[in-house]
């Protein structure tokens, strides 16, 4: 199957301001591959959590990780597809680890690969950092939920996934 970087370009757009809590905080897309993307956070005055240090609150940061892992599965299942088709999905699991604080009035990024698929789970890794991922501010797990109609996933995009047979 191929994979449209421009079809899932325009899809990484609107999915990173077509939500109102995703327009709200200025989410940006930064990059989409068959396997994952990457969504950015810029640092606003009005998103810090602690006004003595000027650091992001941790919920925007989670919110960021939630939605990035959300576009990583659709740019894995249009990857196994060759095509878009809607489908619906729902966060089943997002357990976040914090390692540190974000640094003051840094634009935060957050990277996220889909590494599994089923016929109804997708599984994710992602994290969130200013320039490194060596250097997270946090890491994630999540389990999305496919809650649409969706058609069996067969071939190689499945199988670099991890997927295979599905049922």
């Amino acid at each position: 199957m191929t994979f449209d970087p421009q079809a899932m370009a325009e899809l990484g757009a609107r999915m990173a301001q077509g939500t109102p809590q995703a327009a709200a905080l200025n989410f940006r897309l930064v990059s989409v591959a068959p396997d994952g993307a990457a969504m950015a956070v810029p640092w606003r005055e009005e998103l810090v959590g602690d006004p003595e240090t000027g650091v992001m609150a941790g919920g925007v940061v989670t919110t960021l990780l939630d939605h990035v892992c959300g576009l990583s599965v659709s740019c894995a299942m249009i990857a196994a597809r060759g095509s878009f088709m809607h489908f619906g999905m729902a966060t089943l699991d997002l357990r976040i680890d914090y390692m540190r604080p974000a640094e003051p009035r840094r634009e935060v990024i957050a990277l996220a690969r889909c590494y599994k698929l089923t016929r109804s789970i997708a599984f994710v890794r992602a994290s969130a950092f200013e320039e490194d991922e060596a250097n997270p501010i946090a890491t994630a797990q999540a389990a999305f939920a496919f809650t649409g109609p969706r058609p069996p996933l067969d071939g190689p995009a499945m199988e670099a996934l991890g997927g295979g047979s599905v049922s």
